[in-house]
C-alpha cells in the first residue's frame, strides 16, 4: 500500500496573526501604558513614577454618595454616551440609506463615482469653517428662525436651535456620515445580485430582503462604520465646544481642558483611559462578528429561502 503523504496545511486563523501583533503593539501596550501612568505621581511640570490613587479618587470625588445629585464626572460621560448614540443611530440611517441607494439602485459606475465623490463635499474645507457655517444659519436672528417667523409658523426665535444638545448632535451628524457611507458602500458592493434575485424568487418582498440578506450581509461595514462613528466622538471637544456655546461637557473636552491648563498629570490619561476601554469593547464586538459572519455568510440564503418558504407556490395550488 503506498503511503499517504501528508501536506502541512496552516489553519485559516493564522491569518490572523499579523492584525493580532498589530492590535497588541498599537492599542493594547499603549492602553496598558496609560493604566501603569494613571497611578503615578504628578507636578505641573512632569509626571513622577509612584503608586497612588490620588487620580482615582480626584476623577471620582462624590461621586458615590449621591446627596447632591450625580457628580461631574458621571454627567460627564452621561452627555458624551448621549452624543455618542444619537450621532451613531442617526448616522446609522442616513449612511444606510444612502449606501443602500448608490449601491442598488445607481447602475452605472461613473454616476455612482460623482455621487459619492458629492457626499466628500464636506471634506473639503476644515471642521472649524463647517462648524462656524452653522451659525447663520441656526443663530436667533438666523436663516431658519427667519424663514420659519416669516411663514408664521412661529411667533418668537426658536431659542434652542443653537448651542444646544440639539445643534451639536445635527453637527456631529453633518462631520461623521461619511464615515457610516463608506463601509457599508463597500459591504453592499460586495453582495452578490444573484442571492438578491433568488430572494425575489421565492418570494420575499423589499423589506423582507433588506432585513434578511442585505443587512446581515453589512453587519462587517455596519460594524467598522460604527467603531469609526463611536471613537471619533468619543473624543470630540472642537465641535462640542463651538456648537454647544462652550456649555456642554464631554469626555473630550475635559482632555482639552486639562491639557491647555498646562497640568502635566495623568487625569486626562485616566478619562481618555475609560474612553478606550469602550473601544475595546466595540472592537471586540467587531472581531466576533467578524468571525461569525465568516462562518455563516453561506447559510444567509438557505434561511432566506426558509423565510420565504409559505410564499413559494406548489404544483397543487
Amino acid at each position: 500500500m503506498k503511503e499517504k503523504i501528508h501536506i502541512f496545511q496552516p489553519k485559516l486563523s493564522w491569518l490572523a496573526i499579523p492584525f493580532a501583533l498589530i492590535f497588541i503593539a498599537y492599542f493594547i501596550v499603549p492602553l496598558t501604558l496609560t493604566l501603569i501612568v494613571s497611578f503615578w505621581d504628578y507636578t505641573e511640570y512632569s509626571i513622577i513614577p509612584d503608586f497612588i490613587f490620588g487620580n482615582y479618587v480626584y476623577i471620582f470625588q462624590g461621586c458615590f454618595s449621591f446627596e447632591d445629585g450625580l457628580c461631574l464626572t458621571f454627567k460627564t460621560y452621561i452627555s458624551t454616551f448621549f452624543f455618542c448614540f444619537f450621532t451613531w443611530l442617526i448616522t446609522l440611517i442616513l449612511g444606510f440609506s444612502v449606501a443602500y441607494f448608490l449601491a442598488f439602485y445607481v447602475n452605472s459606475l461613473p454616476l455612482q463615482i460623482t455621487l459619492f465623490l458629492i457626499c466628500t463635499i464636506p471634506f473639503w474645507t476644515s471642521n472649524v469653517i463647517r462648524m462656524v457655517s452653522w451659525i447663520p444659519l441656526l443663530g436667533r436672528n438666523g436663516l431658519v428662525n427667519e424663514t420659519l417667523i416669516s411663514f408664521g409658523l412661529i411667533q418668537e426665535p426658536i431659542e434652542w436651535l443653537l448651542y444646544s444638545s440639539f445643534s451639536v448632535v445635527l453637527a456631529l451628524v453633518h462631520l461623521y456620515t461619511l464615515f457610516m457611507i463608506v463601509p457599508i458602500f463597500n459591504s453592499m458592493l460586495r453582495i452578490d445580485k444573484e442571492v438578491i434575485e433568488a430572494a425575489y424568487d421565492s418570494g420575499a418582498n423589499q423589506f423582507q430582503i433588506i432585513t434578511n440578506v442585505i443587512i446581515p450581509l453589512c453587519k462587517p461595514g455596519i460594524i467598522i462604520g460604527s467603531i469609526f462613528v463611536i471613537t471619533v466622538v468619543m473624543g470630540d471637544f472642537l465641535t462640542i465646544g463651538i456648537m454647544g456655546g462652550q456649555q456642554l461637557a464631554s469626555i473630550g473636552k475635559i482632555i482639552n481642558t486639562e491639557h491647555l491648563s498646562k497640568n502635566i498629570n495623568s487625569k486626562p490619561d485616566i478619562i481618555l483611559m475609560h474612553g478606550d476601554l469602550d473601544q475595546v469593547v466595540t472592537i471586540d464586538a467587531f472581531l466576533e462578528a467578524i468571525d461569525f459572519f465568516g462562518k455563516n455568510n453561506y447559510k444567509i440564503e438557505s434561511k432566506i429561502f426558509k423565510n420565504c418558504e409559505h410564499r413559494i407556490p406548489t404544483e397543487g395550488s
